[in-house]
């Protein structure tokens, strides 16, 4: 945490000059505050829908066939979690860009590391978790359709490595801890000002539990669902109000 203040801190020098107001707002990108503010209400709406989705189902299951099985009888939810989240991620990008342009003025080193951390989030996330996600909806297809124990014994042995990897804790360490540094990191740059104190505080909050749960998972063995809903659930409340923020940032 230490060293995260002292990269926010890094350049304040440069930000003290007497014209220097943290409020400013550039007219000449009004357009992209607007597409940032509402990429970042549609992305929390949207978690709202996959927590619901994800909470509804219950507890995840352990070992390739019991994937098969339980995808199978999820299908429609579950390809409305994998569509929601993808989109999630595409929406990441014009949400860290309006991010950036809206805060280099108070810490530009900051928000290039922030911007950065969210961008190796959408990578990671699309490459790994969603692509076995996808392969997990796609398998669990045919073995529903296998007509008979030879066909589904090859199916399950196709599903052993993406079942792995979706549960692996270190997919979630990968995720969450980018994820995580990014929105602590803004949050830190969002209390020299534009963004209310707030959503300061909500970003710092956000970040700060990602960090822990990613801590804490190694030690307990497995990652708590209860942790995940609850860091879920901040992060949707903190685009939320960085959604609104940039677009009233945009308005004429």
């Amino acid at each position: 945490m230490l060293k995260l203040v002292n990269i926010v801190r890094k350049g304040e020098g440069e930000m003290n000059a007497p014209n220097m107001t943290v409020s400013a707002v550039d007219p000449d990108v009004k357009w992209l505050y607007r597409v940032g503010g509402i990429s970042a209400i549609a992305f929390g709406i949207a978690y709202v829908v996959i927590i619901a989705l994800y909470v509804r189902m219950g507890a995840r299951p352990s070992g390739a066939e019991a994937w098969l099985t339980y995808i199978a009888g999820n299908t429609t939810a579950w390809r409305a979690i994998l569509g929601l989240s993808v989109l999630t991620d595409f929406l990441l990008v014009p949400i860290a860009l309006s991010l950036y342009v809206t805060l280099k003025g108070i810490n530009k080193h900051a928000m290039l590391l922030a911007a950065a951390f969210i961008g190796l989030f959408v990578v990671l996330d699309l490459a790994l978790t969603w692509t076995n996600y996808a392969s997990l909806i796609a398998l669990s297809g045919s073995y529903a359709a296998a007509a008979n124990d030879v066909q589904r014994t090859a199916i399950v042995a196709a599903a052993n490595y993406p079942s792995l990897v979706v549960v692996s804790n270190l997919l979630f360490v990968y995720n969450s801890l980018t994820l995580a540094v990014g929105i602590l990191m803004t949050g830190i740059v969002m209390l020299k000002g534009i963004f209310s104190h707030s959503t300061a505080y909500l970003g710092l909050a956000t970040g700060a539990l990602g960090i822990v749960s990613v801590a804490s998972s190694p030690l307990a063995g497995s990652v708590s669902s209860v942790s995940i809903i609850l860091a879920s659930a901040l992060t949707t409340v903190w685009f939320l109000f960085v959604g609104y923020r940039l677009f009233r940032l945009g308005q004429p």
